[in-house]
């Protein structure tokens, strides 16, 4: 573990003039409220902070940040609150660590409405100070470094997490060098045999043409020597996710593979840069549709760079990157160039883009003017926002529209205004009339051609790729169709209502939107002609003892089968403990009455040469009380409070347990069988399914004991 006076000297390295009693108050405390924890690695809790602390101090950020990475796991892990780091290290730094616990709590890979609006109102949060995100990913950086240690089942889920939403995150908030390693690390955790497989064919080929990295570094520095422009150049392979990314996405072997190499060459001016691209096409070929221009035409995150691809030493392909010194500045940091500091100064840099801009135009872009948004269209948005490459396209006056890669001509209307998007009915590309359905691509001027009286179609859904413009496309169709469906859910109502021998009134919906939390008479019957809502939600709301009477119609247990004789009793076998809704048949016994098992039970076997005593049963439909008992076996994680979180997540799934016994323990993994107490085989199988879900659960099975007898 990094020594404090170690860290203070890293900070010092580019801000001289750091608050040191700062970081060695926030190290003693952070310290001494992790004291006794550890990680699954065996080592000190505190050693994680501190190491994130010591990945921030590369992006050269301010004590602030520090601090936060420092404390950023005290709120949720030990006895230390916000009121009391505030207190010690004032309202800022206690409002960072807060961001970061509930960015740490937000279960982002989870699209449910719920998860979806704290994804809706974390964004509009971080807007305010995004250095929570600085924190977060170089957390989940460090835990990716020392992944080893964890289970491999929690290892698989969090390097799926950090494929699916932390790397593309740091990508997009200009910290490449962050996403490719994440991207790496996450790949050697889900697919291990391929990362090896392209590592020892790079070997092979390193062997076989030896290290070109050198030799084409030393051709660049030449040929920019004979012209005397001032520039560094550096060479690296490129990560091996990468390269298994391009096999994926090209369909080809490693041996068909091109630039898997890449160069970088630094200038000191943006004049240099176009000098030495036009030095390197004159020396090399350049490969045709391989050039891109991010100088002229920079990313939103401040990106700025010439990438070309040419055909090198002995022909092979090599990628190669032109910037100035700030511009890679901003290209290696993002974000964090905003608040990097150098010789005790915030760094100023003409290329450093706040992405808070782009955050709180995103929360202000897909926010609800009427209220009720959909949350789940909104994270829809966010990730078609956040994961996507752009494209830039030209108007007919010249204006610049930036739209993700895979954009159509009506996601361009709708970037330039709602109405011209609805009113949209054909496109021209470059002066040529084009399907609406036609992919843009970079440099393209579009001409939208729009008529009155045009709507759009609910086919365009399948069409567009923004996020702007499928939210209003849902929001037109929803409103061309509100009439239609307010008639038929008036319809639906009265014959609700009439049901029950009530009467419907408009304030009688009024108040059902209200306690439904939906809106006015008018929203709740739009949502019963559109099977949104219910009818009986409807009733349920505004006169709960109908609820309460239906849930009181339950089939007595003694009289759940149908088949039996006036004066045959039966009960469940043990050995297969069937269930209502499953089939079923019954054996009858000389004094015991009827014994029902389930159709496919093997005890049934020894009863096939006596036809006499089968006899043909069903259980009755309709609601069962949850009175009929199953085995489950479930595998879960040895750690504390899992156990009684199982049990809990078992109640709310209205099953009672009615016995468990641990039957196998070991470090990591204990099983125990859980009897419970069921409605159904419905019931049985919601139950599998929460259980299923859980991470701490690594597997869940229903057990049919066959060595009991009937």
């Amino acid at each position: 573990m990094i020594d404090v006076e170690d860290l203070i000297a890293l900070v010092r390295n580019y801000n001289p003039k750091t608050d040191a009693d700062l970081i060695r108050k926030a190290y003693a405390y952070g310290k001494d409220m992790h004291e006794g924890q550890f990680r699954h690695s065996g080592e000190p809790y505190f050693s994680h902070p501190v190491a994130v602390a010591a990945i921030l101090t590369e992006q050269r950020l301010d004590d602030a940040t520090i601090v936060t990475a420092l404390l950023h796991d005290t709120i949720e892990d030990t006895r230390s609150t916000y009121g009391e780091v505030s207190e010690m290290f004032g309202e800022q730094i206690a409002e960072l660590v807060d961001g970061v616990t509930k960015l740490t709590n937000l279960q982002l890979s989870n699209a449910a409405s719920k998860q979806a609006e704290n994804f809706r109102k974390l964004f509009m949060a971080m807007s305010k100070d995004l250095r929570v995100i600085l924190v977060k990913l170089a957390d989940r950086l460090h835990n990716m470094r020392t992944i080893r240690s964890m289970r491999a089942e929690k290892q698989a889920q969090k390097a799926r997490e950090t494929m699916e939403i932390y790397a593309p995150l740091a990508g997009r908030m200009g910290m490449q060098w962050m996403r490719e390693e994440l991207e790496d690390l996450a790949f050697k955790v889900l697919n291990p045999e391929a990362r090896t497989s392209i590592i020892r064919r790079f070997v092979s080929l390193q062997k076989e043409t030896g290290d070109v990295i050198p030799k084409i570094t030393a051709d660049i520095r030449a040929l920019l020597e004979d012209e005397d422009i001032d520039a560094d150049v550096f060479g690296r392979a490129k990560r091996p996710y990468s390269i298994w990314r391009k096999m994926e996405e090209k369909q080809l072997t490693f041996s068909r593979l091109s630039d898997i190499y890449g160069f970088r060459v630094i200038t000191r001016t943006e004049m240099d840069c176009y000098r030495v691209l036009g030095l390197i096409h004159h020396r090399w070929c350049a490969v045709p549709t391989r050039f891109k221009d991010y100088i002229s035409q920079p990313k939103t995150n401040g990106y700025r760079s010439i990438h070309t691809t040419v055909s090198g030493r002995d022909g092979k392909r090599v990628e190669v990157q032109i910037r100035t010194r700030q511009m890679h500045e901003v290209a290696e940091a993002g974000v964090a160039a905003h608040w990097s500091y150098r010789d005790g100064e915030r760094a100023q840099n003409p290329f450093a883009v706040d992405p808070a801009k782009w955050l709180a135009s995103l929360s202000e872009r897909f926010s609800d003017p009427d209220g009720d948004g959909d949350h789940d269209e909104f994270l829809e948005n966010v990730k078609l926002e956040m994961y996507s490459d752009q494209v830039f396209c030209f108007t007919p006056k010249g204006d610049v529209v930036k739209l993700p890669k895979g954009a159509t001509p009506i996601d361009f209307a709708y970037a330039i205004h709602t109405r011209i998007g609805n009113s949209c009915v054909g496109a021209k590309v470059d002066g040529i009339r084009v399907p609406l359905w036609t992919r843009l691509k970079n440099g393209q001027s579009v001409e939208v051609i729009t008529a009155s009286g045009q709507r759009p179609q609910l086919t365009w859904l399948d069409i567009v790729a923004t996020g702007r413009a499928k939210a209003a496309i849902r929001k037109s169709l929803r409103e061309e169709d509100r009439d239609r469906f307010i008639k038929l859910g008036q319809e639906l109502a009265r014959v609700a209502f009439e049901h029950v021998g009530r009467r419907v009134t408009d304030k009688a919906l009024r108040t059902a939107g209200k306690a439904l939390g939906i809106g006015d008479q008018d929203e709740v019957l739009a949502r019963l002609g559109s099977a949104e809502l219910a009818a009986s939600d409807v009733l349920d709301a505004l006169y709960p003892e109908l609820a309460q009477r239906r849930e009181g119609t339950e089939i007595e247990p003694t009289r759940a089968v149908l088949g039996l004789g006036a004066d045959q009793s039966f009960r469940r076998a043990d050995c297969c403990q069937p269930l209502p809704g499953e089939r079923i048949v019954g054996i009858t016994y000389r004094g015991k009455g009827v014994v029902i098992h389930a159709i496919d039970c093997p005890a049934l076997e020894e009863f096939e040469d006596q036809p006499e005593r089968w006899v043909d049963l069903h259980w009755k439909t309709g609601q069962h009380p949850p009175a009929y008992t199953a085995t489950l076996k479930v595998t879960i994680s040895n750690d504390a409070g899992v156990l009684g979180h199982i049990c809990t997540l078992i109640g709310q799934q209205k099953a009672n347990i009615s016995d468990l016994d641990f039957v196998e323990r070991k470090p990591d993994f204990y099983s125990v069988l859980v009897e419970v107490e069921l409605c159904d085989a419905e019931h049985m199988h919601r139950l599998l399914t929460a259980l299923e879900a859980e991470s701490d659960v690594a597997q869940v099975e229903r057990i049919r004991n066959l060595s009991r007898k009937p």
